[in-house]
């Protein structure tokens, strides 16, 4: 491990990197003050800073099979995603098919393979741009996208706010995990991800696999696999130790996982806490277009567990 990795340990260099970003923190101010939270806003947060481990989110803790059709909004969305709606509180996601035109998603890979080459943003050790938005119109229009953010407003029952994109060239081949692991609410549940397919995927891409159902599951904390801070210290655990609990977990559920193989212009949404990652890529050849934009609600709490840092919000 080399001396940068090693400072990332450590929980002052994340205040001084966080005090150089203090207006980023600004979001969180409010939600300190609703939810009782007695600290600076650069200090480390994480789920021992909150008494408790359990979704407030509405579809949680109702079910919508029952509650949403009583919304008023509920009568603006199309037939398809009013029954994908009803079935959230035991699936976990939505499948929106069709969503975006050829032409909207053309511009997006477009300016994406514009950041790549002009060497604006550069592809990731796991094959991802990330941030897109902040430098490319067409990304931030599907990213703002009036349509997409009142449907998961709706599905919170609070206004969303988007916290980044991640485009994706190849199949990510990722393990099994929960986003709330790195972009984690309190109370939890108030995160949600849209995927969107950029062109027709296939089988041997490496395709998105979820479990549905698994949304359901305990949300897997750092204590839940033994990654125990200090004061000034991150826990000694790595991120691998997290990917072997959460399979354990699977594998006791019983759950089984299913692949995504949406056509260009599809939308998977997903809860917070639904168990997913990307299939192993069979063919190295194939491109697996996609972008994620991750959504928190606007008046919760906003971090990362793993690390124990305050997400850094642009001011809107």
């Amino acid at each position: 491990m080399n001396l940068k990795d090693k400072l990332k340990d450590y929980k002052l260099v994340h205040w001084f990197y966080n005090l150089l970003h203090a207006k980023q923190l600004r979001h969180n101010k409010q939600a300190y003050e609703k939810y009782n939270v007695h600290k600076p806003l650069f200090d480390s947060i994480s789920s021992k800073d909150f008494p408790d481990k359990t979704s407030q989110a509405w579809l949680d803790v109702n079910d919508s099979a029952i509650v949403v059709a009583q919304k008023k909004q509920f009568a603006s969305f199309t037939n398809e995603v009013q029954e994908q709606l009803l079935q959230w509180s035991s699936k976990g996601y939505l499948h929106l098919k069709n969503y975006f035109t050829d032409e909207q998603v053309d511009e997006v890979n477009l300016a994406v393979d514009e950041l790549i080459h002009q060497k604006h943003l550069p592809v990731t050790h796991d094959n991802k741009v990330m941030f897109g938005y902040k430098h490319s119109p067409a990304i931030k229009n599907m990213m703002q996208d009036l349509g997409l953010t009142q449907l998961l407003s709706f599905i919170l029952d609070k206004e969303v706010v988007p916290f980044q994109t991640l485009n994706f060239i190849k199949g990510s081949g990722q393990r099994a995990h929960s986003d709330s692991i790195h972009m984690t609410t309190y109370p939890l549940g108030y995160l949600i991800a849209a995927w969107v397919a950029l062109e027709d995927i296939h089988a041997d891409s490496g395709p998105l696999f979820y479990y549905p159902g698994s949304h359901k599951l305990p949300y897997l904390l750092n204590d839940d696999f033994a990654n125990y801070s200090t004061r000034f210290k991150l826990g000694t655990k790595h991120y691998s130790d997290y990917e072997d609990v959460t399979e354990e977990l699977i594998e006791k559920s019983g759950l089984s996982y299913e692949t995504f193989l949406p056509k260009k212009g599809d939308i998977f949404i997903w809860h917070a806490n639904l168990i997913h990652g990307g299939m192993p890529v069979i063919n190295p050849a194939l491109s697996r277009k996609s972008m994620v934009i991750h959504f928190y609600a606007k008046d919760v709490i906003k971090y990362h567990e793993i690390t124990e840092r305050p997400s850094l919000m642009e001011e809107e």
